[in-house]
């Protein structure tokens, strides 16, 4: 086991770590420095891309990350795994989004990029004050795809139904995160205490949304956003302020963390 650190602490993003203005507040990144400087690996675990988490990164010095609900893992600057969705799976999806009049972002390590421009398109990365991505209906015939964003308001079900060897994640009223079978939050967790040896050390994980239910429900100890959706609250053993209200600050306290 890894006598570097004392436990593990797994960060969601959105409603999570960042504000209601999609930033770590300064006490916030106070925290989780304090929290490192204790003897804890503070460990980003968002949907995000690497492109989206820059700056949260240098708000908390953290530089260890799941991405992309656990398709892209890095530590210190060095890729630990990577969950590729097969080309001819994603065509499948792209011929069904364009049948249904949907759109679909494909996400690679260090791009973004999205079959056309909409409503939902602009909508969607609005809601989290990222930049819109530049169309690029190929771009997944060239580049590797960990995972892809379907921009729909109500077509889960089709997805479902249709292309079963996905796991679908719903972030938001104007799109849902879609990963290959097998990859989530969870699984990254797993992958990233095995590959550095982590594991015997005691786990924590803050979440809020749909897609923290995996993560939460395997961490030693599951914090919850009091803005939190209930179905995340059910998985917690505590159920902390509001990330308006810095509840990491109070949630790290409240296990004398930090």
């Amino acid at each position: 086991m890894n006598n570097e650190y004392r436990g593990v602490v797994f960060f969601d993003l959105d409603g999570t770590l960042l504000n209601e203005n999609s930033v770590v507040s300064p006490a916030v990144g106070q925290a989780i420095k304090a929290l490192r400087k204790n003897g804890y690996l503070p460990v980003i675990n968002t949907g995000r891309s690497p492109l989206e988490i820059v700056a949260a990164r240098e708000a908390t010095g953290i530089d260890t990350f799941v991405s992309l609900n656990g398709c892209y893992i890095e530590h210190r600057l060095q890729s630990v795994y990577q969950g590729k969705i097969e080309t001819e799976i994603i065509q499948r999806v792209v011929a069904l989004a364009t049948k249904l009049g949907d759109q679909v972002a494909f996400y690679t390590t260090d791009q973004i990029k999205a079959t056309a421009h909409s409503e939902r398109l602009a909508s969607a990365y609005n809601l989290i004050h990222t930049p819109i991505p530049a169309v690029a209906p190929d771009f997944y015939l060239h580049h590797d795809i960990l995972m892809l964003l379907l921009l729909t308001a109500d077509h889960d079900q089709d997805y479902h139904q249709q292309l079963p060897e996905l796991t679908y994640y719903r972030n938001s009223p104007f799109s849902i995160d879609t990963v290959r079978r097998g990859n989530s939050k969870m699984h990254g967790i797993k992958t990233l205490m095995n590959n550095l040896n982590l594991n015997g050390l005691p786990t924590y994980a803050f979440g809020d949304g749909p897609n923290d239910i995996p993560m939460l429900s395997y961490v030693d100890h599951a914090v919850v956003m009091a803005n939190g959706i209930p179905e995340a609250k059910a998985q917690a053993e505590f159920i902390t302020q509001s990330n308006r209200e810095d509840g990491i600050v109070a949630g790290l306290r409240h296990y004398e963390l930090i």
